[in-house]
């Protein structure tokens, strides 16, 4: 008696156990996705994260915002999930809203330090000016300087025009420009795989062709950036595709007369009279840092204030919810990531002072 009355009272316990492996088991296939980023990936210890509505919430350990930042599973697994509209309240000086982590040490272009990520971007902008450079793309990685002008040595970008299943890879180098005038300063792009950030439409609505070697919406690719002794080394990779390496020297310009402007340059920023050079040394003497996330490159400003940058895109007057309704914003999805910095990084805290 007393034994079938031990099993009667443990029968709902033994129907909770089973029912809650059943749903965490799956969900329409895909499983369940883990609480919180942190879970994911472990290194959430080594940054800020910067959300789309231009707040830092500091370091993101067991922290997720339904509209920015969370965790998603698929068949390949889980994933950390970084979304930027169009339009929100951005961070610092600049014009495009970020879901972004930013590195809380900075090391200098002379020591050591690498960054590695696998990825894939689910979104760009469906809106934008074709003719403007910055329109349907997304950063996913960065270096960025904490100093003097605060420039950025290292871009990449993820860019698909509207109608196409193939979009671009490509990196910059933005020149850390002589003087105390930063408005002359330009970037430099390279691409990857596809077209690099030159190449634009034709007209607002008009594209050009579809690149035969792009990556597209949910395809997994991933970076390496490692900078030591001055020069900073890049290698992308992606099942099916070549893998690609280059080099960059932080520490020496190659771009310190206006006749060693290049004629990407000439085209593109010249004629809109970003046209400086940089300074000897580049960026020797400045304190650098990673960033990594959704840095949606697309805005809604007119292309009247600066056609390479300015996208005129749809933004629903910073609704964010209308953004993401209809497919203005950015989604990036990472599923690995690993950092390592020199023993010697100092505090980054005054990149935040200046720009929270």
């Amino acid at each position: 008696m007393t034994r079938n009355i031990f099993w009667i009272l443990l029968l709902p316990l033994i129907v909770f156990i089973w029912h809650c492996a059943s749903s965490c088991s799956s969900n329409d296939g895909k499983g369940v996705s883990p609480s919180y980023a942190s879970d994911v990936i472990p290194f959430f210890q080594h940054w800020n994260l910067i959300l789309g509505d231009g707040s830092n919430v500091g370091q993101p350990i067991d922290h997720a915002s339904e509209d920015f930042f969370y965790t998603a599973h698929d068949e390949r697994g889980d994933w950390v999930v970084f979304k930027a509209p169009n339009a929100g309240d951005t961070h610092g000086t600049s014009n495009n809203t970020r879901t972004e982590l930013a590195q809380l040490k900075k090391w200098y272009a002379h020591q050591t330090a690498k960054l590695s990520a696998t990825l894939k971007v689910m979104n760009v902008s469906t809106t934008g000016d074709a003719r403007v450079a910055a329109s349907y793309s997304v950063v996913i990685g960065q270096i960025h300087s904490a100093d003097g002008h605060e420039n950025e040595p290292l871009k990449i970008f993820y860019k698909k025009f509207p109608g196409h299943h193939k979009g671009s890879v490509f990196w910059h180098y933005e020149i850390n420009t002589a003087g105390d005038d930063n408005s002359g300063r330009w970037d430099f792009s390279s691409a990857v795989w596809g077209y690099d950030f030159s190449i634009v439409g034709s007209g607002d609505n008009l594209y050009p062709d579809e690149p035969k070697e792009g990556i597209a919406l949910g395809e997994e690719f991933g970076y390496e950036i490692e900078v030591k002794d001055g020069t900073m080394y890049l290698t992308f990779t992606s099942a099916g595709h070549e893998t690609k390496t280059f080099e960059k020297n932080l520490v020496q310009s190659e771009y310190v007369s206006a006749s060693a402007i290049p004629e990407q340059i000439q085209k593109l920023f010249v004629p809109i009279g970003q046209d400086g050079v940089e300074r000897l040394e580049a960026y020797a003497e400045e304190g650098l840092f990673f960033k990594l996330g959704s840095y949606n490159q697309t805005n809604g400003k007119s292309p009247t204030v600066n056609r390479n940058w300015c996208s005129g895109a749809e933004t629903h007057d910073g609704d964010v919810q209308k953004q993401y309704a209809d497919g203005n914003y950015a989604e990036v999805w990472f599923r690995s990531a690993s950092l390592e910095i020199d023993d010697h990084a100092i505090s980054n805290k005054g990149y935040f002072i200046k720009n929270d």
